[in-house]
């Protein structure tokens, strides 16, 4: 497939999957994301993880707040990402309360970039990332956004990358569909409700 199919293919399935997450409502929403959150905490790849690099949910994504405040109850560090302007790269901040967050351009709430509270990957510690995504297939391949920032991230990524999803969102096979290309990189784990 040439890309211009390709893009609008991803741009078809966005606005599905963007349809059937928004009329999934709001207490159903709640509800796959709480069974989410007690799945992913009562899973051995977050128990042994030291350090916890999630999204920060935006609108409705699955909910990440309550899965931060478990791990820092636990003892975990938490960072969260900073996209670099102008980039499709990710730094990651180490927080450890929301009271500190921006809103950046994008409208999404974000760590501010403070070289004493970053977060080095490369540190022998057990990472735990949570990747978002419009939907994942069982293989761990996903639809993100556009923005390329979870692609970049995870070609460099040596721990463990976990894909939270509502069973309504998932899909059968993305690569199925055509839409995946060499740099697209599954995620190991996907978590459902």
């Amino acid at each position: 497939m040439d890309n211009t199919v390709v893009d609008e293919r991803k741009r078809e399935l966005r606005k599905l999957f963007r349809a059937i997450r928004k009329n999934l409502g709001e207490e159903v929403r709640a509800t796959a994301d709480a069974a989410i959150e007690d799945r992913l905490c009562g899973m051995p790849e977050f128990e042994r993880a030291d350090v916890l690099l999630p999204y920060l949910d935006f609108g409705p994504e699955v909910r990440t707040r309550g899965i931060i405040e478990r791990a820092w109850a636990a003892g975990k560090v938490v960072a969260l990402p900073w996209c670099v302007p102008g980039t499709h790269e990710m730094r990651w901040y180490r927080v450890t309360s929301f009271d500190a967050l921006v809103r950046s351009k994008l409208g999404v709430e974000e760590p501010v970039p403070d070289e004493a509270n970053q977060q080095h990957l490369g540190t022998g510690q057990r990472m735990l990332a949570l990747v978002p995504g419009l939907t994942f297939d069982a293989a761990g391949y996903r639809l993100g956004y556009g923005g390329g920032f979870y692609d970049t991230f995870l070609a460099g990524f040596d721990g463990v990358s976990a894909g939270l999803c509502r069973k309504a969102q998932l899909s059968e096979d993305l690569r199925s569909e055509g839409i995946i290309d060499a740099h697209d990189l599954p995620v190991q784990l996907v978590v459902t409700d």
